[in-house]
């Protein structure tokens, strides 16, 4: 039996296979095995790319859970064999939960500080849509360098990225234009497209 994380992925890929042929399941497969292994990344670093690794890593089944049913099921049987006392035994498994939790408690905290981070774009991006209202190019301008700064901080998603550069392409064709704020229904259409 595999364990969830690993049983979770080959559906994925078998799923791609059957549907979209061998090409797309070879795809699928390839993006599986890096996205696993950029979880496994992210714990020790307490980086990740995508939520996606942040399930994987932390949630029900995933790559913390396996390593903890694997130091288990490993003490448990060299315990068995009599290679370890259970005092020893004791002193693993304790040592396997402060060490699993601590990773746990960092990934986390990295959390809270993206939720933090994309807070406080969403409310950025509001404050230059308030400049832009009011022609203010000095006041777009500051809301744009903190929506920058808070943007190297988080893990990529899609919603919020895609007001940003909607918000990047105001702010560059008000600029390019010399800030004039006269902007066309042609031009503010095409920044809804980009």
């Amino acid at each position: 039996m595999l364990p969830d994380v690993i049983e979770n992925q080959v559906i994925e890929i078998k799923d791609a296979l059957i549907e979209n042929g061998i090409k797309d399941g070879l795809h699928t497969a390839t993006e599986c095995v890096v996205d696993i292994g950029k979880s496994i990344s992210g714990i020790f670093t307490g980086k990740f790319e995508n939520i996606s690794q942040v399930q994987t890593a932390i949630g029900s089944g995933g790559v913390i859970d396996t390593f903890s049913d694997l130091i288990d099921k490993a003490s448990n049987k060299i315990y068995q064999k009599g290679i370890i006392n259970s005092q020893i035994k004791s002193v693993i498994t304790g040592g396997k939960d402060i060490i699993l939790n601590n990773v746990t408690s960092n990934i986390k905290n990295e959390m809270n500080f993206q939720e933090r981070s994309i807070h406080n774009i969403g409310k950025y991006v509001d404050n230059f849509n308030e400049y832009l209202k009011s022609k203010d190019f000095e006041g777009m301008t500051k809301e744009w360098k903190k929506i920058q700064n808070n943007l190297k901080s988080i893990i990529p998603l899609e919603n919020i990225l895609k007001q940003v550069r909607q918000t990047e392409n105001i702010y560059n064709l008000i600029k390019n234009n010399g800030n004039n704020f006269e902007l066309s229904q042609e031009e503010l259409e095409i920044i809804k497209k980009i």
